[in-house]
C-alpha cells in the first residue's frame, strides 16, 4: 500500500468514526430516551462508557504521545464488543418488531460500527511499527487529524477563556482520563463480570 493510499484510508476511517462512532450513536441515545426503548438506551449507555477510550486515543495522538497508537488499536475492539456482548440486550432487541424503526436503525448501526472497526484495526496493523517508533510517515498520517483538532482547541480556548492549551495539558488530561477508564474497567472485570457474566445488568 502506498503512503497516499494509506492516507486516504486513514482519513476515511476518521470520517466514518465521526459518523458511526459518534454521530449515529448520539442520535440513537436521544431517540431511545424519547421513545422510551430501555434495551437500546442501556446498550447506548454502555457503548458511550466504552467508546470514551477512542476519544482518549485522539487526545494522546494530538500531543504526539506514543501510547495513543496502542490505545487507538485497542479502542475499536472494545467498542465492537460493547455492542454485541450482552445476551439480555441482544435478545430484547431481537424480540422487537421488524417494522420498529429504532430497532432496525440500531441493528444497521451495529454492523456499520463493526465494519468501521475492522477497517480501523486493519490500518493499525499496517502501521504496526508506530507501536515501537513514531518516526514512520504512516505515524504522521495518523496524527494529522488529531493535530488539527489540537490547534483548533488551542485557538478556541485562547479566544473563549484567554488560556493556553498546550501539549502538556493534553497529555495530563489524557493520562488522567485513562486512569479513571482503567479503574472502571478493572472494577467491572473483577467484580461484575464474574457475577453477572454476559448479562448487562447495571453496567
Amino acid at each position: 500500500m502506498t503512503e497516499f493510499q494509506f492516507q486516504i484510508l486513514v482519513w476515511l476511517s476518521y470520517r466514518l468514526a465521526a459518523t458511526f462512532a459518534f454521530g449515529v450513536p448520539l442520535f440513537l441515545l436521544i431517540w431511545s430516551k424519547i421513545a422510551k426503548e430501555a434495551p437500546i438506551e442501556r446498550l447506548l449507555s454502555i457503548y458511550w462508557k466504552i467508546s470514551s477510550l477512542y476519544g482518549i486515543s485522539i487526545l494522546f495522538l494530538s500531543s504526539e504521545a506514543q501510547i495513543g497508537y496502542l490505545i487507538s488499536f485497542i479502542a475499536p475492539i472494545l467498542m465492537i464488543c460493547s455492542v454485541w456482548f450482552w445476551i439480555d440486550i441482544n435478545e430484547e432487541i431481537e424480540e422487537m418488531p421488524l417494522y420498529n424503526s429504532i430497532s432496525l436503525t440500531t441493528k444497521i448501526w451495529r454492523w456499520c460500527l463493526s465494519l468501521w472497526g475492522i477497517l480501523h484495526l486493519g490500518l493499525n496493523i499496517v502501521s504496526w511499527q508506530c507501536l515501537s517508533s513514531i518516526d514512520s510517515s504512516y505515524c504522521n498520517i495518523w496524527r494529522e487529524l488529531p493535530l488539527n483538532s489540537y490547534m483548533s482547541t488551542k485557538v478556541m480556548i485562547k479566544f473563549i477563556l484567554g488560556g493556553n492549551w498546550t501539549i502538556g495539558t493534553a497529555n495530563f488530561l489524557g493520562y488522567l482520563a485513562l486512569i479513571f477508564y482503567l479503574l472502571g474497567l478493572l472494577q467491572w472485570l473483577i467484580l461484575q463480570l464474574p457475577k453477572g457474566g454476559r448479562i448487562a445488568g447495571k453496567f
